[in-house]
This record gives C-alpha cells, structure tokens and sequence, in this order.
C-alpha cells in the first residue's frame, strides 16, 4: 500500500446539487493501515472509486458531529458488512458518536438482525469499537501516534483538528474552524496541512442559494476560514504542504483554481493543492522532499 491522501468530498456544507462535488470526507493510506476521516455524504463511493475495499476498513476518525462530517458513517460500515466486513472496525469521534452508532443500530435493526439469521454473518454490533475523544493523545500503535486540538467552530464545542504522524508523513486536519492561531503550533512542520478554506466572493451567493442567507452568513463568518486565513496558519506552522479542503463554496461556477490561488498566495508561497473530489496527494513525495 503506498502512502497517499485522498480527497474523498471536497466541499463544505451538507447540499448537494447536480454534477457538484460531495461533502466532506477523506482517506489517509498510511503505514499499511486505511484510514478514514469524516464520513459525509458520499463516503463509500469514493472509498471504492479509490480502489479500496470495504472489507479493509480499519481506522475511522469523525471530527465533529455537524451532518457534512458524520451522516454517512453508520451507512458506510453497514455496506462495508454487506461486502464481507469480519474484523473488529474502531471509531474515534468526540462525545456524541457513541450515540450517533447506537441510533443507526436501532434504526436498522430489523436488517441487521435478519441478516445475521438468514445470510450467516457476523453481528455488526459486535464489529465496531466507539473510542469518544477528548483534547490531546488520542491514539498511539505502533508507528502510529495521533493527537487531537479542539479548534473554534461555534456553536460546535467538541470539533477537533487531528494530527497523524508516522515515518513516512505527518498529515493534519484542522477539521471545520474560524481563524484559530493555536493551530500552526499544532501543526508545526506537517508534511501536510489540510485546512478548511472559504472564499469571500462567494460567500453572498452561497447564502442566496439557500434560503436562509442573513443567519447562515452569520454562521460562516464566525465559523470558518477564509483562504487567506488557511495560508497564514500553514505559514505559521511551516508546513510542507498546504491542502484547501472543505470548500466554501465549492460548486459555484464563478470561482475557479485561480480565485482559490489568488486568496491564499496573498499569505502562502508554498506548496498548494486545492481539494477536488477524488484528487490524490501521494505523501512519500511530501516526506522526501
């Protein structure tokens, strides 16, 4: 397995509109083991357009509960079970995930139930390992260590950037956040910062599509960050590359590559990638380089 990051949904928000990208979620191939973080609507399809194989689910990360981030987790293990899942999945979320998975087990138990009977499976319910996080060390095996930040995304209290190191890369999410300085320190000297990003210009007409545009504005203005705001902190932090993901907005055809590159180059001279869904970063060349 080569170690690689791949972008699974791109956008921010929950809609999803026709032949726009999907909402958030991204795989991370890294030290032999797949990795999931945020599993928003679309998840599973991109895990297979990736060529992964759901059987192969191994490691799953929510940063925070918003629908974007968490709607398609229960879906994605289920399938993943119909496709022939047999070992022990583990889920790390903040407070609220273990929840979240008992719900979707009530909601489905009548399938789950009579597909253990009928179809001899094993019982999902005994397949899948919640771990809730706080603040800090969240896991360590082998050449594995993750941590977790809590970063500014009101009125979510629990969302936390995530940082993966290993030998061949150290990756980090700043998961969906307002400007938050305290993040460039966690982040000091990634190979690759994935950072949620917005764009002023788009922003009005985000709202108008909407319907509810003066509350939403207030939202996104107080929640997330802008392009610029992205660049500043993965110049901060000294990072080998920065990755705009969780794009606001990230279906408007009046705003291209170059809008995206224009905002953030006003704070940023590195490495860029601006996130599409599918779009691949391979990690040995960022560790090498």
């Amino acid at each position: 397995m080569r170690a690689r990051l791949v972008l699974l949904g791109s956008k921010g928000g929950p809609a999803i509109r026709p032949g726009g990208p999907s909402p958030t979620s991204s795989l991370l191939e890294i030290g032999g083991r797949t990795v999931v973080v945020d599993c928003g609507l679309g998840v599973t399809r991109g895990l297979t357009d990736a060529g992964v194989s759901l059987k192969a689910l191994d490691l799953i990360f929510i940063t925070h509960l918003h629908s974007d981030h968490v709607l398609e987790l229960g879906p994605l293990i289920h399938t993943a079970w119909t496709a022939g899942l047999a070992t022990t999945v583990r889920v790390f979320g903040p407070p609220g995930t273990r929840d979240y998975w008992h719900g979707f087990l009530q909601a489905m138990k009548f399938d789950i139930v009579i597909r253990v009977i009928d179809e001899g499976r094993p019982d999902l319910r005994q397949l899948v390992d919640i771990v809730e996080f706080a603040e800090g060390p969240v896991l360590a095996e082998g050449d594995l260590a993750v941590s977790a930040l809590r970063v500014d995304h009101p009125p979510v209290t629990d969302c936390f950037a995530l940082r993966f190191d290993h030998a061949e890369a150290s990756v980090v999410f700043s998961a969906d956040t307002a400007y938050f300085a305290p993040l460039a320190d966690f982040a000091d000297r990634a190979d690759i910062l994935v950072h949620e990003a917005m764009l002023t210009e788009g922003v009005d007409r985000l709202v108008a599509r909407t319907g509810n545009g003066a509350r939403l504005k207030e939202h996104l203005l107080a929640s997330h960050s802008f392009a610029g705001e992205a660049g500043a902190i993965a110049t901060a932090a000294g990072v080998g590359r920065l990755v705009l993901h969780h794009l606001i907005p990230a279906d408007d055809p009046e705003i291209t590559h170059a809008h995206w590159t224009a905002a953030t180059r006003k704070s940023w001279t590195g490495a860029l990638t601006i996130a599409s869904d599918g779009l691949v970063v391979e990690l040995a060349d960022e560790s090498s380089a």
